[in-house]
């Protein structure tokens, strides 16, 4: 069965984590990614290792489907493999430093000359242009600069990162439509163009709804927040767990009332009726403090109690289940032990065990993007250099002369290594 993205082939140059997550779901959909790697390799192979001499989880968990390369950029031999590379690839995918490429000789203009079809992908963290172009970015700066810090955490307490990469996956999900649609386009024109992607940009995409509400506070205070607000305020408060939208809601502590031990609840107009008469009688079905939305929203610390009180008695699955009766919107709050032994998560494929020549199994995220026609094969990530012989061969036509000459010209040192 064919792939989505089977006959695309895309010359990853990305490191670490934002671009790797975009070249991932590429591959996942049928890309040929080849890993270009200097011959120290991605720096995460060996970062956070937990298995000695095997690449790290932190590197496998991103890398998976692809091929590596491994190529000296330093020598003219290398640059010449890289020049050679491009002709053949219809996406060059970079996030280095604001211009490393360049110094290297490799503008966009330069590539674009090499090869007027390709589609450059880069992903910086604030961007080519601006004050900021030349700050270095990492995940939580991206989160902090983005608008996320600010929103995020109790509003008496210190601003807090998110778990969810949003600075790093969530930027490589935003290259990935940038350069699917590039691709898209060069169907009409016949020629590629340059995408760019920044971090900060992303995380303020992300956080799009808290500028819905900076907006608003100009003309009045924002009752579905239960920390005060009032006109004029010059900037969106970090709530807590208030959901932050048109329907109430929050997080409530369940039994055992452990870490863990919560379930979030969305407290929609058209139950709370029943809700009520479920945790308080006809007594609270009729309190006029919780008749109409605007009520509830005034005396939401109220309904959190309450509702925290009836919980007291229920485990967070219980609690779910009490309220999916109701029709009341609600999810526990799923622990990574919790996800990682869940019969939804493992029927969705979403938690799969891979084997791995030197770490033995493992588990990675599945692939989040199910197309009916063409699902995706996780397969392992590459060795460092594992392709190298072959991509040489098959892309670029080389024989085995020619491969020998190379490596002794230090165009690339990495061992070739056969497919495990």
């Amino acid at each position: 069965m064919s792939q989505a993205l089977e006959g695309f082939r895309i010359l990853d140059m990305t490191h670490v984590q934002a671009g790797p997550t975009a070249s991932q779901l590429m591959a996942w959909m049928g890309a040929d990614v080849i890993k270009f790697e200097p011959p120290t390799g991605d720096a995460t192979r060996g970062q956070l290792r937990d298995v000695p001499d095997a690449d790290s989880l932190y590197f496998t968990m991103l890398n998976c489907n692809k091929r590596s390369i491994t190529v000296n950029m330093k020598s003219p031999e290398g640059k010449q493999v890289f020049t050679e590379l491009l002709g053949h690839c219809d996406v060059i995918m970079e996030n280095f430093g604001p211009g490393v490429l360049d110094r290297l000789g490799f503008t966009w203009e330069k590539v674009h000359a090499i090869n007027p079809r390709i589609v450059m992908a880069s992903i910086k963290g604030f961007g080519s242009t601006g004050p900021y172009a030349e700050f270095k970015a990492y995940e939580n700066v991206a989160q902090a600069m983005g608008g996320a810090m600010s929103t995020t955490g109790v509003p008496d307490g210190p601003p807090f990162v998110t778990g969810a990469q949003i600075g790093d996956s969530g930027t490589g999900l935003h290259l990935v439509i940038g350069i699917l649609a590039a691709l898209h386009q060069r169907n009409s024109t016949g020629l590629g163009q340059y995408v760019e992607v920044a971090m900060m940009d992303s995380v303020m995409n992300l956080c799009r709804v808290k500028w819905r509400d900076h907006q608003r506070l100009s003309r009045g205070p924002l009752p579905e927040y239960s920390v005060h607000t009032e006109q004029g305020m010059p900037f969106t408060p970090r709530a807590g767990n208030d959901s932050g939208g048109g329907q109430l809601g929050n997080a409530i502590h369940c039994k055992p009332h452990g870490t863990n031990d919560y379930i979030y609840v969305v407290v929609q107009e058209a139950v709370w009726e029943a809700l009520a008469r479920r945790i308080g009688g006809e007594a609270l079905a009729i309190d006029p403090r919780f008749a109409t939305i605007g009520e509830r929203r005034r005396n939401q610390a109220e309904v959190w109690r309450l509702l925290t009180a009836f919980a007291a008695d229920y485990t967070k699955r219980e609690f779910m289940a009490v309220l999916n009766d109701l029709d009341v919107p609600c999810g526990p709050i799923m622990s990574t032990e919790d996800l990682a032994d869940d019969e939804h998560v493992r029927g969705r494929e979403m938690y799969v065990e891979i084997d791995h020549p030197k770490r033995g199994p493992w588990f990675n995220v599945g692939m989040p993007i199910k197309l009916s026609a063409s699902p995706a094969t996780i397969r392992r990530s590459p060795l460092l250099g594992e392709h190298t012989e072959e991509i040489l061969g098959d892309v670029l036509g080389y024989d085995s002369t020619r491969i020998e000459a190379l490596k002794g010209a230090g165009a690339f040192t990495a061992p070739a290594r056969k497919k495990v």
